[in-house]
């Protein structure tokens, strides 16, 4: 193989991810009713017993993530997760981004593409958004000084195959490890952003337009929520509400009328 078809058949794989393909598939249709069941005669094989792993893996994300002392050991243990679908096909374990010592902590729902690649929250167009709205009330995922920072993160640490919606099941697993988060960065505030954020911290079938413009808590700490920054691309008439959410934030964070 010469470098040049390397090079040629890396970036069609490369491609093939990015349309969201998880699996590798024959050229040609194989037709399992022509099999011949008799070829290969069966035998009885008893159950095999379920490895202990296995069943920590899929009884104990809570136990986990309780385990965790810090948000190196949180990072850790989500890298170290076997077996779970939502995970298959994404390129990196999207953590966090912006200081950890922050008062104001984000939470959005899911990598996209652009963030899967780049193993950061919020990196494409909706990041761009997200650091304008939060540099118009003085803020920055790039302050060092925890007054002027925002520490950013999703309910989802993996950018779900094919870009779907993320099951029920899924997203249920995975919040031990979010509520862990939350409770070892213990921020002052916390901005959530679109539907599935306020569903998920919030337990609550209302949706963003409900929920926006007031204040609800998580455990003690005041948690707001608004449009997430691709609904606002999308309507942009939705700016005005988001707005206002964001002065409620910066006066509870004591920033006055930015």
């Amino acid at each position: 193989m010469t470098p040049e078809t390397r090079a040629a058949d890396i970036a069609a794989l490369a491609w093939q991810l990015d349309l969201g393909a998880d699996e590798a598939i024959g050229e040609e249709p194989v037709n399992r009713f022509g099999l011949d069941d008799r070829a290969a005669p069966r035998r009885a094989v008893a159950p095999a017993a379920v490895p202990a792993v296995v069943v920590e893996e899929v009884q104990g994300p809570a136990d986990r993530a309780a385990a965790c002392g810090d948000l190196a050991a949180l990072r850790a243990a989500l890298e170290g997760m076997e077996g779970i679908g939502l995970r298959e096909g994404a390129r990196s374990t999207v953590f966090a981004d912006g200081n950890p010592a922050a008062r104001l902590m984000v939470i959005g729902e899911a990598p996209g593409r652009d963030e899967d690649r780049a193993g950061l929250p919020f990196v494409g167009r909706s990041g761009q958004l997200l650091d304008r709205m939060l540099a118009a009330i003085g803020l920055s995922r790039h302050a060092a000084e925890p007054e002027r920072a925002a520490y950013i993160t999703n309910v989802l640490p993996w950018r779900p195959p094919q870009n779907r919606d993320p099951s029920a099941d899924e997203a249920a697993l995975l919040l031990p490890f979010l509520f862990r988060h939350i409770a070892l960065k213990a921020p002052e505030a916390i901005l959530l952003l679109g539907s599935p954020a306020v569903r998920a911290v919030l337990a609550t079938e209302s949706g963003i337009t409900r929920m926006r413009g007031r204040w609800h808590a998580w455990r003690g700490i005041p948690v707001i929520a608004t449009f997430h920054p691709a609904a606002l691309l999308r309507d942009p008439t939705k700016k005005r509400e988001a707005w206002a959410d964001l002065l409620l934030l910066s006066q509870r964070l004591g920033g006055g009328d930015r």
